[in-house]
């Protein structure tokens, strides 16, 4: 049995796509059906079974999870014991300031709990920063927001996207069809980034010719939250910054799609090379999934 194989079931598992696990894999999709394939022969048993465009487990696939997990995290372990002794190999991740103030401290507990002997460095920086260290190898995969670049590959992981939120109880909550002038009218708070779509944001007042009523402009998201939370105004903020507060519906967003459409993910970006632990590969697409509430139950899509 071929551990490439086993790993390539767990990554159509877990992200729920054979076209998103061969991405992952650096994998053309018809290579990762063959894998399955020849394990389910090798197995015989069939893992998958096609529903409408899609894909489910089927009861013995389920089975077999916990027994391809453990294969692998036992193969991988054990190459890495073999190689390194009893050092621990370092890895070094970055990440922007977003990701690191609100998806970092949720994820690296859960990549050192699932692999003990790597040492985790981190290292928060801004986008440029960050490509200049990747291809410097200075950094071995960072989360950051996309780039083109030749020597670097990127994959993208978490919306980040722009929305407009209010205060629980305010007069725009249970809105549908806000127009551009009844916005202008309310106090916000802009936050400044020096990122392109932000300019996106200015363009809806521009294009109607209004004056948005800029009460706030700061350079700091927690501030910016925190004067919306205080009911001091409304405002349009990334979704990794208010993701807690939608949750717990001490914000609410607002739909505005039909005037502004800021759609935006933080990628994960290394050399073109590869991932040098793919275990860890794996095991930081599943902390993306559990961040972002996604579950196994969902149907696979098979494109």
């Amino acid at each position: 049995m071929n551990i490439d194989h086993i790993e390539a079931f767990m990554y159509v598992v877990h992200l729920n796509s054979f076209h998103k696990a061969a991405e992952a894999m650096f994998l053309s999709q018809p290579t990762v059906s063959a894998r399955i394939k020849t394990l389910e022969s090798e197995l015989d048993s069939v893992l998958f079974e096609r529903q409408g465009r899609g894909i489910i487990l089927t009861e013995k696939g389920k089975a077999f999870i916990p027994f391809a997990d453990q294969i692998i995290r036992t193969f991988h372990q054990g190459k890495q014991q073999l190689k390194t002794g009893s050092e621990l190999e370092e890895i070094t991740i970055g990440a922007n300031i977003i990701t690191s103030q609100y998806f970092i401290p949720f994820a690296l507990p859960l990549w050192k709990k699932e692999n003990p002997n790597l040492r985790f460095k981190f290292i928060s920086a801004t986008n440029d920063a960050l490509m200049e260290k990747l291809l410097q190898k200075q950094v071995d995969i960072a989360f950051m927001k996309d780039i083109t670049h030749s020597g670097l590959q990127n994959y993208k992981t978490l919306d980040n996207s722009i929305r407009l939120v209010v205060y629980p109880g305010h007069p725009f909550q249970l809105r549908t069809g806000l127009t551009v002038q009844e916005l202008a009218m309310e106090p916000l708070v802009f936050f400044e980034c020096g990122a392109l779509d932000w300019n996106h944001v200015h363009k809806i007042f521009e294009v109607s010719n209004v004056e948005p009523r800029i009460d706030f402009q700061v350079d700091h998201l927690e501030v910016a939250k925190s004067l919306i939370l205080s009911r001091s105004c409304i405002g349009f903020l990334p979704y990794l910054c208010i993701k807690k507060e939608l949750e717990q519906g001490t914000l609410v967003e607002v739909d505005v799609s039909h005037l502004i459409k800021i759609k935006q993910h933080i990628y994960l970006t290394h050399l073109n090379h590869g991932v040098e632990s793919p275990l860890l590969w794996k095991d930081i697409l599943l902390s993306i999934l559990k961040f972002e509430k996604k579950h196994q139950q969902l149907p696979i899509q098979s494109n």
